[in-house]
């Protein structure tokens, strides 16, 4: 009988933390919350900094030697540590604060277990590293199945644009083909990511620079890879150090499409 969160596996951290985080966001909701602003037009609120207290100290209890990196409270324990947990404790604050409920926990074990809850939706999908799937209260979890049939692609479009002007994803969403095949959505959060791995969005873009250690994208990056989508930079590189932005497709056909049409982009900026 598991009685402590030590007792459970990775993934069970995972979906335990991302739970957490999800009960505080939901339960700040609709409340006047302080803003703390971090420049450029960002901030957090906070509902950020309390359900990323929460996070931790499910993760504190489950595995005490393990490092977090935290959107709002940075580098707990040493960089180099062995096992590194990667936290956006709510992915959507913009949303949030106007009373949009679009938005995402996401806990990530780097390179291992991962989990993203959606806190309104009263979804969490998961990963172990090896197979992906989503949890519903009442319901047996049940396996993640990407497909592109909803033919709904959802680009991110927040600044900055660090790939213009060989890159900018207004230009793709204006392409002949791309208008032809697909219909975007902008729901300005990962949750998006995750929705590619269980079958929601049959694609996702973001420009960027390496992302595959980001907060804000490993949990959903996890999920994706997990569930058998095709994952790459907008480069068609793997991600990683060199890697640019993100496109996460359904299936190779799907990715085939978009990259060909991002390729097309091209302004000599070495994408092709």
């Amino acid at each position: 009988m598991i009685n402590s969160y030590a007792d459970l596996d990775d993934s069970e951290v995972a979906i335990a933390a991302a739970r957490a985080g999800a009960d505080v966001v939901r339960g700040m909701y609709g409340h006047r919350l302080d803003r703390i602003d971090k420049g450029a037009g960002d901030f957090a609120t906070t509902a950020d900094v309390e359900a990323e207290r929460t996070i931790l100290g499910v993760i504190r209890a489950a595995r005490p030697d393990d490092a977090v990196l935290g959107e709002e409270g940075g580098q707990r324990g040493s960089a180099g540590a062995a096992r590194q947990w990667l936290v956006d404790p709510l992915c959507g604050t913009l949303n949030y604060a106007v009373g949009n409920m679009l938005v995402a926990v996401n806990v990530a074990l780097r390179e291992g277990a991962a989990a993203v809850a959606d806190p309104f939706g009263g979804e969490v999908f998961f990963t172990d590293g090896e197979t992906a799937r989503v949890r519903r209260e009442g319901a047996a979890d049940a396996r993640l199945a990407p497909t592109s049939a909803t033919r709904l692609v959802d680009v991110n479009l927040d600044p900055p644009f660090p790939g213009a002007p060989g890159f900018r994803a207004v230009d793709l969403l204006a392409h002949p083909v791309f208008v032809e095949r697909f219909r975007p959505r902008v729901v300005s959060t990962t949750l998006a990511l995750a929705w590619v791995a269980a079958g929601k969005r049959a694609a996702y873009v973001t420009d960027g620079g390496d992302l595959s250690g980001s907060v804000h994208f490993a949990a959903g990056i996890a999920l994706c890879r997990a569930a058998g989508c095709v994952v790459t930079g907008i480069d068609g590189a793997p991600l990683g150090r060199a890697g640019r932005g993100l496109v996460a497709a359904a299936d190779a056909e799907t990715h085939e499409l978009l990259m060909s049409l991002i390729r097309g982009l091209d302004l000599g900026l070495g994408l092709g």
